[in-house]
């Protein structure tokens, strides 16, 4: 159907010729007072306020699900998720929409809590792919309730960008999941690379949380410190995911002196309780972490702690970032009501797929085979950075096939309550 767009003029014209109109009628009823009421107000505030030129078109819609964990100790990973990706909607809509194919999409996201319960996932997969037929979903966030996701969108056909790192997501057969982040054993062997060079450790703890996700993480990074020479001091400390009282786990480990204490998959809300506990036990060296984490968390909890956290950062410190950035930092903030860092991490998934989609044309949207299409030949500017620089689909080397969003492995250091850049490469 031809887009019909009424301009501001042509829109105030028609509601004044409307208006005299329903003037000449007689108002038998309330249903017809109220609607000559609705006309008089509408047609006050376009000669008032002004009618943007793309407001009343007869518009189409985009659908992107946001599937991810949005209550209890994580949280975090599946909120941030959701607001990205609100944020970068609410950004192309003021701008009329997303142009693919010559016609203009208003982007809806459609979010579901999986409570990091597999069980949950499936259901909102079904929901999401099923129901509402919707053939890019962003999340989930962890191994376990990203390999249940799977077999619904090969289903459906759909394409999900999740937050985990479990290499068979990844690896044909598989063929539908394509990773939204670094992968922790990508992230491990940078971080402990350059700390060897730079910082001189060469002790390092591993103190994992008792899941899955945590102990794959700690058994990468516990494989990338021996490969490179590390004395790994500690490999076995674990903890529950909803315990807080870290002491005794943190007293065991400080004495063995280690240089770094490595936190494999660490939440955002149990680093900094982490941090605090080591450091409160005389802890002066190194932490780091794998996954992304959240300064303000770390300065309300870790308080004087905070400093001297190694992780996986974004487009998000004021030294790297955009004006485009800046852009969706004010719009993120709006959305959710404060910034969060890991944002910086999380902006890329939603960019990343409209760009995809436009280059693959409108049949992509319901149909995932065009868009897969497209990434092995696929490349845009990053908008977030200044540098110029390209974003693509990678991870050929870990999967033998492209199948992961080539986010750029920026590194960070917590000093004197920001994130500090230290470092930015990228995964081939």
């Amino acid at each position: 159907m031809e887009n019909k767009v009424l301009h501001k003029e042509q829109f105030i014209k028609r509601l004044r010729g409307l208006k005299s109109q329903t003037g000449r009628l007689q108002m038998k009823n309330s249903k017809s007072r109220r609607t000559i009421i609705k006309l008089s107000t509408y047609a006050l505030l376009a000669t008032v306020v002004g009618i943007p030129n793309f407001a009343f078109a007869d518009g189409k819609t985009l659908k992107i699900g946001q599937l991810g964990v949005m209550s209890g100790a994580e949280a975090s990973w599946g909120l941030v998720n959701k607001y990205a990706a609100e944020a970068t909607a609410a950004m192309w809509n003021e701008k009329g929409g997303i142009d693919i194919g010559g016609e203009k999409y208003k982007i809806e996201i459609v979010s579901v809590d999986d409570r990091n319960d597999p069980k949950l996932t499936v259901s909102g997969s079904e929901r999401l792919m099923g129901q509402e037929g919707i053939r890019y979903v962003i999340g989930p966030n962890t191994d376990v309730t990203a390999t249940s996701v799977r077999p619904i969108a090969e289903k459906y056909n759909a394409i999900y960008f999740p937050y985990a790192s479990s290499r068979s997501l990844f690896t044909q057969p598989a063929e539908n999941a394509v990773m939204g982040m670094v992968a922790s054993y990508q992230v491990a062997p940078a971080i402990l690379e350059l700390l060897q060079k730079e910082r001189g450790v060469k002790k390092v703890a591993f103190v994992a949380r008792n899941d899955s996700d945590g102990l794959s993480n700690r058994d990468d990074g516990v494989a990338a410190a021996t490969k490179l020479g590390l004395d790994v001091v500690v490999a076995d400390a674990t903890y529950e995911p909803n315990v807080t009282d870290f002491f005794p786990i943190m007293s065991n480990v400080v004495d063995k002196a280690p240089d770094l204490i490595f936190l494999p998959a660490s939440a955002p809300s149990n680093t900094p309780l982490l941090m605090r506990a080591a450091r409160e036990l005389g802890y002066t060296g190194l932490f780091a972490s794998d996954s992304g984490q959240d300064i303000k968390v770390i300065k309300e909890m870790a308080g004087e702690y905070g400093d001297g956290l190694i992780s996986i950062g974004g487009a998000s410190t004021p030294e790297i970032r955009s004006q485009y950035m800046d852009a969706f930092i004010e719009n993120y903030t709006k959305v959710a009501g404060e910034w969060n860092d890991e944002a910086g991490t999380k902006v890329y998934a939603l960019e990343v797929i409209l760009a995809a989609l436009q280059a693959a044309g409108p049949a992509a949207i319901d149909d995932a085979s065009l868009f897969k299409k497209q990434i092995a030949d696929f490349s845009m500017r990053n908008p977030f950075l200044k540098a110029d620089s390209t974003l693509s689909f990678t991870g050929e080397a870990d999967y033998g096939q492209k199948r992961q969003i080539g986010v750029p492995l920026v590194l960070t250091e917590t000093k004197g309550g920001e994130f500090v850049t230290i470092s930015i490469g990228a995964v081939k």
